[in-house]
């Protein structure tokens, strides 16, 4: 049997983590009543294990569970706070403003609503993925109604300063809402303190399943209202209608309670092995880091290299490796990166571009691997041909 390559594009999407399928499975046989079926023993199990998770999941982002909306993952929660905020607040104002860095699933809801009667704010970033602050707050009119800001960015890892994001929001009483499924459970945020009005999360980003995630909607101060986009049953709250799905529930929950547990001493040890990585290629002439030194998460590695087709080096890599070269939702497109465009980097390096995902299942043994062949591989594309 071959050896199957060693897996780096985690932020793609991770493993199921083995203790979450545990403690999903006897809800998907034993344990399989309706959540919304209260009038017997089974409704009230699935309905128990619901709370549960909704417990966990607010607690994490120092909400209350009344204030987690279950969706089917950071897409539909997106879609949910962007579209649903609008539509509400409507008579308010018909302007938003985000980032040319944001992830598709905040960048085409935006387009779809300056199709409509929207106007959209789309601000620059620095050669380092930050947001200026002070563009930002330059950019807010009498007639914005939301900031969408991601937490932490899909591509280059780079992380928002979200509580003076926050301060800005609130002193211009705009909503301040930011899709957090890179981030969730692998930086500290509190929804309180940060002044966060809307976060979306996934599950397949933190060794959850895939098929589900969540929008926390904040209840007071202000209480934010937000139109639904599913209607049919009036599920969570009247704003995503749809049965829930329990044992895909049952695993966000206990996955973001795992990672919690131990989120300190994991995040160092896969920034360890990420620090390990860099240091080692680094050497190599042509290379360049993607997005700000530190600020960044522990796992994220995303590098340029000069010299080298972006395709072959993609396929040189591909033995050992599982890598990318950016986004997994747009990495069918023959368009060079748009996060790293924003950061300045021509069309070429753009292209040859690899973005090393680092994981909690990964050893520092498989990391010397990479290296190894990483180094080969870029010196191998350099050399003439003969």
């Amino acid at each position: 049997m071959l050896q199957r390559p060693i897996y780096l594009d985690h932020h793609s999407t991770t493993p199921v983590d083995p203790r979450v399928l545990e403690a999903m499975l006897p809800y998907f046989t034993e344990y399989f009543g309706n959540p919304a079926s209260t009038t017997h023993i089974y409704g009230w199990e699935a309905e128990g294990a619901v709370k549960q998770a909704r417990e966990i999941l607010a607690e994490a982002i120092g909400a209350s569970p009344e204030e987690i909306i279950f969706t089917s993952g950071a897409t539909e929660a997106n879609n949910l706070a962007i579209k649903g905020v609008a539509e509400a607040y409507l008579s308010k104002g018909r302007h938003l403003i985000t980032l040319a860095t944001e992830h598709n699933a905040i960048l085409d809801p935006c387009k779809y609503l300056e199709s409509l009667v929207f106007d959209v704010t789309y601000l620059p970033v620095e050669t380092d993925g930050i947001v200026d602050l002070s563009l930002l707050e330059q950019a807010i009119r009498p007639d914005t109604v939301l900031v969408s800001i991601m937490a932490a960015n899909n591509e280059i890892g780079v992380i928002q300063p979200l509580e003076k994001i926050g301060e800005i929001c609130k002193s211009h009483q705009v909503l301040f809402h930011t899709d957090a499924a890179q981030a969730i459970a692998k930086i500290d945020i509190n929804v309180q303190t940060m002044n966060i009005d809307l976060m979306s999360i996934t599950g397949h980003k933190v060794y959850a399943p895939k098929g589900i995630g969540a929008l926390y909607v904040r209840r007071k101060n202000p209480r934010v209202n937000i139109a639904p986009q599913l209607h049919g049953g009036g599920h969570e709250r009247g704003m995503r209608s749809g049965t829930l799905y329990t044992p895909q529930i049952v695993g966000l929950g206990k996955a973001v309670a795992i990672a919690l547990e131990s989120l300190t001493t994991e995040q160092k040890f896969i920034e360890s092995l990420r620090d390990q990585l860099w240091q080692k290629i680094s050497c190599l002439d042509g290379i360049y880091l993607n997005g700000h030194p530190t600020q960044r998460l522990a796992g994220n590695l995303n590098v340029s290299v000069s010299g080298v087709d972006g395709n072959a080096l993609l396929l040189g890599l591909q033995p050992i490796m599982a890598v990318s070269s950016g986004s997994a939702c747009s990495s069918a497109k023959k368009s060079p990166s748009h996060v790293l465009t924003a950061l300045g980097r021509s069309e070429a390096l753009a292209y040859a571009s690899i973005r090393f995902g680092i994981g909690r299942f990964n050893t520092a043994s498989e990391i010397s691997q990479v290296v190894q062949h990483f180094m080969a591989t870029v010196k191998a594309l350099r050399q003439p041909i003969q």
